[in-house]
């Protein structure tokens, strides 16, 4: 007798979506849908390529699905990140990020032989250790210069700064310079509508200053990509950017959930739905005034706050998950009196990650359900893929 034992899938396609093992990642198929129509259909009428960022999910199956809906390729952070995206079929890759020496370099150049790929730099040092490695293997590679606008992490501060590093891309024949990359991650999480404006109006502000100083060093044509989901709307209208970087609009998560939004000024690009879900049952009730679910640390990134708590189409207004311990996580109810709204033992409890990229990087896998049944089983193939 054999005494092999493998763990079982947590779900199959076709069984109901009630039945999947806990804690999983689950995948609204039809908001998902929507969101990834809604973003597409905005950039096309704003005249804006879309580049999703695809370390929001690390899974080629969504970046596939967005690609072949009008998507003209995809960002990665990581280098290694970028591998199961380009095996899958993904031929056009921006590495959103400078590398962090030759070895980097050589993996890039590698990479290059089996997509389109560009980078960004912002160091003289960098297009070097660039050329070197392109030359070593026969490829090429596009090259942007990112540009600080307001986050003070990664780009040139200053446009007068950025002249000497055009000239060298420009004098290395394996480098082509292809534009400039302006991204102001903190913006994205401003609550206010107003803030979130004003921000992302001086980042734009800023990405002019440089383009303006590109153009009248006689570059043109470039490209110039950045923004992000939380201020989608405001870029696509600034007439700056020709390339948008938005990547969890696809799930919006709780953080991007706790974002204020004007209805009626709102354009369809950012009317996105709640589409990933942590299934998690209750597996004890013995407190009382309170439910334990199977969903802790391990199952969720907690950066950006606790998860929600999802029922009937939105955040439940009568219970909170209020506490993530390793392998436990505790929901209670917002007022004492209501604690027989509390789930029964054995219970599905659906929550909202407060941070859907880390998050991600805890699963194997997406379990895609629509109308009630296990649709697909996607690979969260990037997962754990940063160097």
């Amino acid at each position: 007798m054999s005494t092999a034992f493998d763990l079982p899938p947590a779900a199959r396609p076709g069984q109901p979506a009630d039945t999947i093992d806990t804690p999983s990642l689950v995948l609204d198929l039809d908001a998902f849908e929507r969101n990834v129509d809604r973003m597409q259909r905005a950039a096309n009428r704003a005249r804006v390529k879309l580049r999703p960022h695809a370390k929001a999910h690390k899974c080629p199956d969504i970046s596939l699905a967005q690609i072949k809906r009008g998507a003209v390729g995809i960002c990665c952070q990581k280098i290694s990140e970028a591998i199961p995206f380009a095996r899958a079929g993904v031929r056009d890759i921006h590495i959103s990020n400078e590398l962090a020496g030759p070895a980097k370099a050589a993996m890039l150049a590698q990479l290059a032989l089996r997509a389109h790929v560009s980078v960004c730099v912002d160091d003289m040092a960098q297009i070097d250790i660039l050329a070197k490695a392109a030359e070593a293997v026969g490829t090429r590679f596009d090259v942007f210069i990112e540009v600080n606008v307001g986050q003070g992490r990664c780009g040139v501060t200053d446009p007068a700064a950025m002249l000497p590093l055009v000239d060298r891309i420009t004098r290395l024949h394996p480098l082509s310079l292809c534009g400039l990359q302006a991204y102001h991650g903190g913006i994205q999480h401003l609550r206010g509508w107003q803030e979130r404006r004003a921000g992302a109006a001086r980042a734009a502000d800023r990405t002019g200053a440089f383009v303006a100083r590109l153009e009248a060093a006689g570059a043109r044509n470039m490209v110039i990509t950045g923004g992000g989901s939380g201020s989608v709307e405001f870029d696509l209208q600034s007439g700056v950017y020709t390339e948008i970087q938005p990547g969890s609009y696809v799930f919006m998560d709780a953080d991007y959930g706790a974002n204020e939004y004007l209805t009626d000024e709102r354009p369809a690009s950012t009317n996105c739905e709640h589409s990933l879900f942590i299934a998690s049952a209750v597996m004890s009730v013995a407190a009382g005034d309170r439910v334990v679910v199977d969903a802790g640390l391990k199952s969720m990134a907690v950066d950006s706050g606790l998860p929600w708590i999802w029922a009937n189409g939105a955040r439940s207004e009568t219970l909170e998950y209020v506490a993530a311990n390793d392998e436990h996580g505790i929901i209670a109810p917002r007022l004492a009196s209501r604690v027989r709204d509390l789930p029964a033992l054995g219970s599905r409890v659906m929550l909202v990650p407060g941070h859907c990229d880390p998050t991600l990087n805890l699963y194997d896998e997406i379990i895609g359900v629509r109308d009630g049944v296990v649709e697909c089983v996607w690979p969260v193939a990037a997962r754990g893929l940063s160097r």
